[in-house]
């Protein structure tokens, strides 16, 4: 378990047994909140589901309608979110639902679910995988880790033969290769070992994406609802920060040139791939703004308050996490209380490794 699911497990435990939310809520609520959510599927009982954190079912999302109804929140696009925004919002809190990647299931499970309650949806589209020519790799790691009992892979190096047989060594696999390709490599070397490997063990990336990705036809009939905005997730999902400026923006351009040639449309919304405080920085800012977005989303957590009008491009969100589908949690992502303390500890956390001799 990382450190952002420990603290925020531990945070929701003094949160839900004190009154600190009703004390802190005054002065944390905002006026809005952004979700983010990925995959919406009906409940897996695989023991190893390593991408739980992206996935939340049906039923769950149908909850999160209501809580934010119950709480008198009004869900909006993500377009009049930056409206209420730039003009004031007034009294009535808002919330945003998105959509990051570009999931079959956000057609076949999420959007009915929406459709039926009346309430708009943003979906943030990495075009590559639309395409079919970019890399799922997180899924592609969990598949070939959850077929295999042994798993062969470049390493420091060198090929390692890493047993996957149960549950706790799948999890330590996939561990161990996540963080080879996410801390040991640059964005096109990970892709590459990404496509090494799964041509090793007979995984078809190309087919992967088709079985789990929309199609440029099902984004064309979403696109045609009033309440479905389409905005830009880059063309091949790299974390810009760690590319050039010159590499970072081809990417952003081609995700914005594929979507207008193939929907008509040029979306005026961006959401930063991993969004993180390493992926998504003043560079990368400035760079969406000079490419004509009106507002761009992180995954940093947070709600929304009016000093985010003038900073249009590193706008929080919330992500609805797998690992904690209760309306309890959401109620609690609603008084804005948790995101307070995540941030004065991952302050702590950063200063203290500051001052600590590196490991690497």
């Amino acid at each position: 378990m990382d450190f952002r699911r420990r603290f925020f497990s531990a945070s929701f435990w003094v949160l839900r047994n004190t009154w600190l939310p009703r004390l802190m809520a005054p002065l944390t609520r905002g006026c809005g909140i952004i979700f983010t959510l990925h995959s919406v599927r009906p409940k897996s009982d695989d023991p190893f589901q390593p991408n739980a954190h992206l996935e939340i079912t049906p039923e769950f999302l149908g909850q999160v309608v209501d809580v934010l109804g119950r709480h008198g929140y009004r869900i909006v696009s993500l377009t009049e979110a930056i409206d209420r925004l730039a003009l004031g919002y007034g009294n009535e809190r808002f919330a945003v639902l998105t959509f990051d990647d570009g999931y079959r299931d956000n057609l076949e499970q999420a959007y009915p679910v929406l459709k039926a309650l009346g309430v708009p949806m943003t979906l943030f589209i990495t075009s590559g995988l639309i395409d079919r020519t970019s890399e799922l790799w997180w899924v592609a790691l969990e598949r070939l880790i959850r077929e295999r009992d042994r798993l062969t892979a470049s390493v420091q190096g060198g090929l390692t033969e890493l047993p996957c047989g149960t549950p706790e060594e799948k999890a330590t696999c996939f561990s161990v290769l996540r963080d080879v390709l996410i801390r040991e490599t640059d964005e096109r070397e990970q892709r590459a070992l990404v496509r090494k490997l799964a041509a090793g063990n007979g995984l078809d990336l190309a087919a992967l994406a088709g079985e789990l990705m929309m199609s440029w036809d099902d984004l064309r009939a979403l696109s045609r609802d009033r309440h479905v905005t389409i905005g830009a997730h880059t063309h091949d999902h790299f974390a810009l920060a760690r590319l050039s400026e010159a590499e970072a923006r081809a990417d952003v351009e081609r995700g914005m040139t594929r979507i207008e040639a193939e929907l008509g449309l040029r979306p005026q919304v961006f959401a930063y791939p991993y969004g993180d405080l390493d992926a998504a920085g003043a560079r990368e800012a400035r760079l969406i703004a000079e490419l004509g977005f009106q507002a761009a989303v992180t995954t940093r957590p947070g709600v929304l308050t009016s000093a985010h009008a003038r900073d249009l491009m590193h706008l929080p969100r919330v992500s609805l996490n797998g690992h904690f589908q209760d309306p309890v949690y959401v109620e609690e992502y609603l008084t804005g209380a948790p995101f307070v303390l995540f941030r004065a500890a991952s302050g702590l956390s950063r200063a203290v490794s500051r001052r600590a001799a590196s490991t690497r």
